[in-house]
């Protein structure tokens, strides 16, 4: 990837955090979406046994972007840092059970509950186990993205860049982070689209980074919402019809029809982003054929965008497609 945009300002909008799925919602959201290892090693931790969770890791191996979907989900339980620091005691040169003891307590300093400098300490020395590993450094850029100056997290987004140059979930929270800097031009020159644009054009092409650019889409979207810029409604809202956003839908949309690889553990953030930005941009019937392909994995963002209830949003969308393409 080219280099980045130099900073344009330091200040950030303020905006609700974004960039990764909500933690669990009663009988909503699952941070696991549809991997049935994951939730079972998950439900064996929450009884206190790690066997499942250390085998889950070790047979994730080297596919870094389920190892960091799997270990970012497995942060999110209450209790995943006690569990991962009495792992980590007994095998003490682990890098999964450091690992899981960084993201868990990045998750903790994000809810304030840990110091992030504790949380920061933890991924540094999960990343001295593993230096191939980009996700201690994903830890760092969760909270980067959210406690950190801009050039924290240009700076670790090139770590994790470096071991992972397609880093699906890296990239989402850059561009989170990106799409907060004020504009300084036309409504559709904003430099977040420039940075994921050139993104999905370098990337292989049968990355989902081709659906990038429809993510920076919505998370401009939620900065303008909530600066009050654009309307709260996003199908009110011309940010979707304009001339570029057009030619990104187009360009995701078709993209995904002719993707032959459906076993990306992330890929059902790219089809509620998707899903959301079709919806918002008076596109039923290309829509429907998303929710379908959603069934019961909805996922918080960018369904939230800028407040709203995500659920509600979803099912909404959701009838409203099907009612026009039943």
């Amino acid at each position: 990837m080219s280099p980045l945009p130099p900073l344009l300002d330091e200040r950030r909008a303020r905006t609700a955090p974004s960039g990764a799925t909500a933690p669990d919602l009663p009988g909503g959201y699952d941070d696991a979406l549809d991997d049935a290892e994951l939730r079972t090693a998950r439900a064996a931790l929450l009884q206190g046994r790690r066997q499942a969770a250390r085998s889950l890791l070790l047979h994730t191996g080297d596919d870094w972007d389920r190892r960091g979907h799997r270990l970012t989900a497995l942060a999110r339980e209450p209790y995943a840092a006690a569990w991962a620091w009495d792992w980590l005691q007994a095998e003490p040169g682990s890098p999964d059970a450091a690992a899981l003891l960084a993201l868990a307590r990045v998750q903790r300093a994000l809810r304030g509950r840990e110091n992030p400098e504790r949380a920061r300490e933890a991924c540094e020395r999960a990343a001295a186990l593993a230096p191939a590993d980009p996700t201690p450094w994903l830890g760092l850029l969760r909270l980067a993205r959210i406690v950190g100056p801009e050039r924290e997290v240009l700076d670790v987004f090139a770590e994790v860049r470096r071991r992972h140059p397609e880093h699906h979930h890296a990239h989402h929270l850059l561009v989170a982070r990106l799409a907060e800097r004020p504009s300084g031009g036309r409504y559709e020159s904003h430099e977040v689209y420039d940075l994921a644009e050139l993104a999905a054009a370098e990337a292989p092409a049968d990355s989902p980074l081709a659906v990038l650019p429809v993510v920076a889409l919505a998370e401009r979207y939620r900065v303008l919402a909530a600066t009050g810029l654009a309307p709260a409604d996003p199908t009110a809202s011309a940010h979707w019809s304009g001339p570029r956003a057009r030619r990104i839908l187009r360009a995701g949309f078709d993209w995904w029809l002719e993707w032959e690889q459906d076993e990306h553990p992330r890929r059902h953030i790219d089809l509620n982003h998707l899903a959301f930005a079709l919806s918002c941009a008076g596109r039923p019937a290309e829509a429907a054929v998303l929710f379908r392909r959603i069934g019961a994995h909805a996922t918080r963002a960018p369904w939230s965008y800028p407040h709203r209830d995500p659920r509600a949003a979803f099912r909404a969308a959701r009838a409203s497609a099907f009612l026009t393409n039943p």
